[in-house]
C-alpha cells in the first residue's frame, strides 16, 4: 500500500564548513523526528563523512540516504543521491582525484568536523569542501548516472551555484532524475518554473545548515511504499504508482 511520506533530500552537517556548529547528529535526527520528516538525505559539499553519524543516530528514524551536493568546475551545485554507500565511496574516490588541495581556514569558511553519533569529533577534514572540482557539470552527473545514483542540479532559482545563473536553460538532453527549488519559491514562482521545464519532475528541499530550518515546509512529500533510497528514485522516475506530490500549496 502507498503512503505519504515527507523527503528532505537536501542537508548539511558540521562537516560543511557553511553549516552551524548545532548541526550535530543527535541534533538534526531530533529535528526530523519532531518534524515528522521521515527521510533525509545527508549531503554535504563534496563529501560523505558524516553520513555514518547521522545514520547511527537515527537507526531509522529518519531513513537516511548517503549523499553530497557537488560543486562542480564552473561552480555549478548538484545533489548527487547513492543507492548504497558502497556506490558512495567510489563516487568519491573518482570525485576526489580531481578535487584541489586548496586547505580550508576555518576562520573563514568555517570548521569542516567529522563526528560520530554522539557528536565526538573523530575528525577534521583539512581540504576545503566549498570549492569546484576539477569536471564539468556533465561529467558529475553523466558519472553519477552511470553508477545508478539520482542526479538533482541544486536550487536552481538562485542567482549563484545553479545551473541556470551559470550556464543558463538546463538542456532536455541534461542527465538529471528531478530539479530543485528553494523554499523561497511561491506557487506563482513555480507555476513559471514549471512552465519552463513542462517535462521535469520539481522537488523542494531544506538545504538546511541550521536546526530551524528542518521542517515540512521546507521538503516534499511523496507517495511511497516506504520511505527508501529505492522508493523515492521510483517516484522521481514516475514508477509504479509512486509520485512526487507537488510542494506547492494550491498547484495541481
Amino acid at each position: 500500500m502507498l503512503s505519504h511520506f515527507w523527503v528532505d533530500l537536501h542537508l548539511h552537517t558540521v562537516l560543511s564548513p557553511c553549516g552551524e556548529l548545532e548541526m550535530g547528529a543527535p541534533e538534526i535526527v531530533a529535528a526530523y523526528r519532531d518534524a515528522g520528516i521521515a527521510l533525509c538525505a545527508v549531503t554535504d559539499h563534496n563529501d560523505i563523512a558524516n553520513v555514518p553519524a547521522i545514520r547511527g543516530a537515527a537507526s531509522g528514524n529518519p531513513v537516511v540516504v548517503s549523499g553530497m551536493e557537488v560543486q562542480t568546475a564552473e561552480d555549478i551545485h548538484v545533489v548527487v543521491l547513492f543507492p548504497d554507500d558502497r556506490t558512495a565511496a567510489a563516487y568519491r574516490e573518482w570525485l576526489w582525484r580531481e578535487m584541489p588541495e586548496r586547505a580550508n581556514d576555518p576562520d573563514i569558511f568555517g570548521d569542516q568536523f567529522v563526528i560520530d553519533s554522539e557528536n565526538q569529533i573523530l575528525d577534521e577534514q583539512r581540504v576545503l569542501l566549498v570549492q569546484g572540482v576539477g569536471y564539468s557539470v556533465d561529467e558529475i552527473a553523466s558519472e553519477a548516472y552511470d553508477r545508478g545514483a539520482l542526479v538533482i542540479p541544486a536550487h536552481i532559482d538562485r542567482p549563484s551555484f545553479s545551473y541556470e545563473s551559470v550556464l543558463g536553460r538546463i538542456p532536455d538532453e541534461f542527465p538529471c532524475h528531478a530539479l530543485e527549488l528553494s523554499p523561497a519559491v511561491s506557487h506563482a514562482g513555480f507555476t513559471e518554473w514549471k512552465a519552463r521545464y513542462p517535462e521535469r519532475v520539481f522537488i523542494r528541499s531544506s538545504d538546511s545548515h541550521r536546526l530551524g530550518t528542518i521542517s515540512r515546509d521546507r521538503c516534499t512529500v511523496m507517495l511511497l511504499e516506504e520511505p527508501s533510497f529505492e522508493e523515492v528514485a521510483r517516484a522521481l522516475k514516475g514508477q509504479d504508482g509512486r509520485a512526487v506530490l507537488c510542494p506547492w500549496a494550491g498547484a495541481p
